[in-house]
């Protein structure tokens, strides 16, 4: 078990994603309609769909926002969508991975590229950073879900891999097949988690200074508020005196 790094998947610009909310609902309702297109409408019967649901009620989308995203992916005006990563490096050598959904390719890979550019990075090929990384289910549970041993024991029960807590929560990771029968299983025991998702979690991270910080964090917001980019992965950390001067 390792102490879970709270800032690998940028939670701490939370206060950032509050402001950005309607941006936000934009590309959950976005993976939603696609989910519902490519597959059954009913979630119960759509894994993908399942979890993009969740996802949404994790960030307290209104249900009916959620119900109108699922009833555009049915009619014939809906988008069609093609869903596309990117990789590449930020500032000093970081792995970065950008996920994205895109009527336009050429305009999202131009865009893309020229963002890694203006951070003194680069975008690569299709996998050149993707082998640190390793493509898991992740299931989140808060911290009064049990103690760390309770949520081990209740993991590994499940069919989980790996369980990473600290005083904030609990991480559990999974292979991508077993996402949803692990996610079910847990809740059974443990109660609702947090959220429920596939990521691309790093082999090992690197610490960063304060510049180099910066810089990745100004790489990550302009990703970010890109209409085409969904998600975006990376494998730096960074010490608390860094983050508390962030």
């Amino acid at each position: 078990m390792a102490g879970h790094s709270k800032w690998a998947n940028i939670q701490h610009r939370k206060g950032k994603q509050d402001k950005l909310r309607s941006k936000m609902f934009s590309k959950l309702s976005k993976e939603i309609t696609v989910a519902a297109k490519m597959g059954d409408p009913d979630p119960e019967k759509n894994p993908r769909l399942r979890l993009a649901v969740k996802a949404a009620k994790s960030q307290s989308m209104p249900k009916d926002v959620i119900d109108r995203a699922i009833k555009k992916s049915q009619g014939g005006d809906a988008e069609d969508y093609t869903e596309i990563r990117y990789e590449g490096y930020g500032p000093n050598g970081i792995a970065v991975i950008v996920e994205c959904m895109t009527d336009n390719l050429n305009r999202t890979a131009s865009n893309v590229r020229s963002y890694f550019t203006k951070s003194g990075g680069n975008l690569g090929q299709t996998g050149s950073v993707s082998h640190g990384f390793d493509r898991v289910g992740e299931v989140s549970f808060p911290a009064s879900a049990g103690d760390a041993d309770t949520v081990m024991m209740a993991a590994l029960e499940a069919g989980a891999d790996d369980v990473e807590s600290d005083d904030e929560g609990h991480w559990v990771y999974c292979s991508v097949e077993a996402l949803n029968d692990v996610t079910e299983a847990l809740e059974k025991e443990l109660g609702e988690s947090t959220e429920a998702k596939l990521i691309w979690k790093p082999q090992t991270r690197t610490e960063v200074d304060l510049e180099t910080a910066e810089k990745l964090m100004k790489l990550i917001d302009t990703l970010e508020e890109d209409d085409d980019v969904q998600n975006v992965t990376h494998n730096f950390d960074m010490s608390d005196e860094v983050a508390a001067q962030l």
